[in-house]
């Protein structure tokens, strides 16, 4: 079911007429994510040209065309960017079922819980002490992972649980809870000439270019193009703020983290983040809904 030899079918869009297989996806997104038929194949480790006779044959079968090719670049076109955005979606439910399928099958019953390393975690002490007092609790596995990874691993079904935070995570096919919201601050080197001001807005933050904002990865694992500094994790972003090549704007229960090198100002019209547990809406694990339970009485 894993391997590209796989025949499991999945309908990728209510809008096709035709079913493809879930090689031939995973074959067109490694080549939508590359825009290199080259490099797409040595990522799928294959030759090149069935790789690009699988994707004509994919385009013959849907009837559209899904890439321009030149002779120097390969481009989405827009019937290519509705296939790559809803072929991801396909992909990762296939993977989420064999995963939660083989756990539900282990010898140990549990629950994976993911967070985003460093955030929220007084409410994550908090939940895993007052879940483990309830009757009946199991163990709980929490995967610390860096910004925007807990929506993945809930998604693709390493994780049954996760705390994410809208609006930089988007939490659309799975159910939630509100459990937090909390307002957003600029952390700035300490000394900066804007370091004592009341608050500031999101445009004066922006104009900041002696301090660019960050550059968080994509889901593709790559950087978007910027000024900014390239970042994966906080305690990376908050040592290049303290030497003075960035500032960021992050949730007010960060400043915990902060050091003596750092100064916090107020944004009030930055949008504020609302922490959320989520879990898929087919569960019927009563771990999991146990775990929410327990997360919405704290």
């Amino acid at each position: 079911m894993g391997g590209d030899t796989a025949r499991v079918l999945v309908v990728v869009s209510a809008g096709y007429d035709e079913r493809v297989e879930t090689r031939e996806l995973r074959y067109f997104v490694a080549v939508a994510e590359e825009l290199h038929f080259g490099r797409a194949a040595q990522r799928l480790a294959m030759a090149q040209p069935p790789l690009s006779r699988a994707i004509q044959q994919l385009e013959r079968r849907l009837g559209v065309v899904l890439l321009h090719r030149t002779a120097r670049a390969v481009a989405l076109t827009e019937a290519g960017s509705v296939l790559l955005r809803e072929a991801r979606t396909a992909l990762d439910a296939v993977e989420a079922a064999e995963r939660r399928t083989r756990r539900a099958a282990g010898d140990q019953p549990g629950v994976v819980l993911a967070a985003k390393a460093g955030a929220s975690r007084e409410l994550l002490s908090k939940l895993l002490d007052a879940y483990a007092a309830e009757p009946g609790s199991v163990a709980v596995e929490v995967m610390l992972c860096g910004p925007g990874e807990p929506e993945s691993l809930l998604r693709t079904g390493r994780a049954d649980v996760a705390l994410l935070h809208r609006p930089y995570d988007t939490t659309a096919g799975f159910d939630t809870e509100d459990l937090h919201t909390e307002q957003q601050v600029v952390v700035l080197p300490k000394g900066h000439p804007l370091a004592n001001r009341a608050h500031l807005s999101l445009v004066e933050v922006n104009a900041q270019t002696d301090l660019p904002l960050p550059r968080w990865p994509g889901r593709d694992g790559g950087h978007p193009d910027g000024p900014g500094p390239q970042v994966r994790d906080h305690t990376q972003l908050f040592q290049l703020i303290a030497l003075g090549l960035a500032c960021a704007v992050v949730p007010e229960s960060l400043r915990d983290q902060l050091r003596d090198d750092h100064a916090i100002v107020p944004v009030p019209d930055a949008p504020a983040v609302t922490t959320v547990i989520a879990w898929p809406p087919h569960s019927r694990s009563k771990a999991v809904a146990d775990l929410v339970r327990t997360a919405t009485r704290l």
